[in-house]
């Protein structure tokens, strides 16, 4: 093989894997709409950052507090297939980190998840994820998944440690605390993170 084709070749596989990252969003937004879920912010605008952590447009607009959280998941779910999968492409551990993220997405705006956090998280309010919001965290972990493709090791656990602290300092919340409070919920956590 030449090194022209072997780059030709390469380039036809990173757009055939673009384009199954691409179906796998356009079935997570029509999934989220068979579900009901709205298309954007019922507000009828979008912003590129909503900084309210308990207020209506959180979770509805392309970036909110939660999105470090999704970068994590990339960097998590590149670790994973990494390990699972070393002789794969990075296009099909992209697949498998994609499929990870929108099954979550798809169960995070379901009713049992939404009371859930209602009920046991700091997210009284929550009633879900707008299409938009949901989508834009699926490429939010992409884009953390390219990261962690990419950088050292070192740098992507630092920039995971540096959101964790700086969301958990700012907002009270972080991945590691909603993972916590939706599984095992604690009193303590709760009042602190209800003071803010």
């Amino acid at each position: 093989m030449t090194p022209l084709s072997h780059a030709s070749g390469q380039s036809r596989s990173a757009t055939f894997w673009m384009i199954v990252f691409a179906a796998l969003i356009v079935a997570q937004a029509v999934t989220l709409y068979l579900m009901g879920r709205v298309l954007i912010c019922e507000c009828g605008y979008v912003k590129l950052f909503e900084p309210g952590v308990n207020t209506s447009g959180n979770s509805q607009h392309i970036g909110d507090w939660y999105t470090p959280s999704h970068i994590i998941h990339g960097f998590l779910f590149y670790g994973l297939a990494w390990l699972v999968m070393r002789r794969q492409s990075i296009g099909t551990k992209l697949a498998l980190g994609s499929v990870i993220e929108i099954a979550w997405e798809i169960l995070e705006n379901s009713p049992l998840i939404i009371d859930r956090y209602r009920n046991e998280t700091m997210a009284v309010g929550y009633a879900g994820d707008s299409i938009l919001n949901s989508v834009m965290d699926t490429g939010f972990m992409g884009a953390g998944f390219f990261f962690a493709a990419r950088a050292p090791v070192w740098l992507t656990v630092l920039v995971a440690i540096v959101f964790e602290l700086l969301t958990g300092y700012l907002i009270r919340d972080n991945l590691t605390l909603n993972v916590l409070m939706l599984v095992w919920p604690v009193d303590a956590i709760k009042e602190w993170q209800a003071a803010l």
